[in-house]
């Protein structure tokens, strides 16, 4: 069993502004740790026998992705989107690239900027889900939700066999408040991932199912594509013809085949700077400070920090203060998941 990792790198990362920006979006950021979060994607799975990735990014950060895989020692198959057409159609070209290297190749399809703090655990749900996709089965982690969290989709189990595999019952959208605290007392809602295993000829067949123009526009885009020895360059013609959307809505609500495995693994998409202050280290009065040159706080708590120059916050609490060469961002923690609205504006 051939197991090739399909890294999504084409998203903006807005929601992150001004620090994420559509030169230099998050994934190619050091968030957490010192390594980017598309190295880290890429790391986590060094517990595994994979083959080497392929990554599918905006024909605009082909240097960036190139560069950053070669600061790890790795090298990967990198796909160059003309422009952004959702999930979908980028699984979709990705697995007609699977197919050149092996036709019974098993996908392990990731975005670039999520947290996953237990390496062991991931692994461990990774090979359960291969096992399962090689039966043709097409298989979504569910996230053990820690909280009713109103941020993220969910995705309801059905039956299961043996305990680890469940029947994919249905996606729902990102719920109120109090559907989020019904979804978490039932016990069978997950967070929805975004993240996927399945043989690559099995997605392409519930593709070109569900979506027959779609699958058939994708594949050729790939076939006629430019290919030289650094990258793929996707055919602008007839991937601009498809009508993007996610792979959820085009596939994995649709098919009979969907299977969640559930994962516990200190997950995040870091989705805002509320995330970001959760999962970075703190002071002792619960700051996240990343300041370049010196920082004095004096009676301050619950902020998030991360400026260039010298920096004082006195008797503030929860805010979110971030400073780049060309912008400067405060706010309060409870309002940052506006910061994308921000962004747009001051285009």
């Amino acid at each position: 069993m051939t197991i090739i990792p399909v890294i999504l790198s084409g998203g903006s990362g807005t929601r992150l502004w001004p620090m994420s920006v559509a030169d230099k979006p998050k994934q190619f950021l050091s968030l957490v740790g010192k390594e980017t979060m598309i190295q880290q994607t890429l790391l986590r799975l060094d517990g595994l026998d994979v083959a080497d990735p392929i990554i599918i990014c905006n024909q605009a950060h082909r240097f960036i992705v190139a560069r950053q895989m070669e600061e790890i020692g790795r090298k990967a198959k990198i796909l160059l989107e003309p422009l952004a057409r959702n999930t979908a159609p980028a699984i979709a070209v990705g697995a007609w690239q699977a197919l050149v290297s092996d036709r019974d190749a098993v996908m392990v399809v990731l975005p670039s900027d999520h947290v996953i703090q237990n390496r062991e655990a991931f692994c461990k749900a990774v090979k359960a889900a291969a096992e399962e996709a090689v039966k043709g089965s097409l298989v979504t982690f569910g996230i053990v939700p820690t909280m009713p969290h109103t941020g993220y989709g969910y995705v309801k189990a059905g039956s299961s066999a043996d305990g680890t595999v469940f029947d994919l019952d249905k996606f729902v959208e990102k719920p109120d408040l109090e559907t989020a605290k019904k979804y978490l007392a039932e016990g069978t809602y997950s967070w929805n991932s975004g993240m996927f295993v399945f043989k690559a000829e099995s997605f392409l067949k519930e593709l070109e199912f569900f979506e027959p123009e779609m699958a058939a526009l994708s594949k050729k885009a790939f076939e006629v594509s430019e290919k030289d020895a650094d990258f793929v360059r996707i055919n602008k013609d007839a991937f601009e013809q498809i009508k993007g959307n996610s792979i959820d809505y085009a596939v994995m609500e649709k098919t009979k085949k969907g299977r969640i495995i559930k994962l516990d693994a200190g997950w995040d998409d870091v989705g805002s700077y509320t995330a970001l202050h959760q999962i970075n280290g703190k002071d002792e009065a619960g700051n996240v400070v990343c300041c370049l040159d010196k920082s004095a706080l004096l009676d301050a708590k619950g902020n998030y920090i991360n400026t260039k120059k010298k920096t004082a916050l006195i008797g503030v609490e929860n805010l979110v203060v971030v400073e780049t060469d060309e912008a400067l961002l405060v706010c309060t923690m409870d309002k940052s998941q506006d910061v994308k609205k921000a962004a747009e504006l001051l285009k």
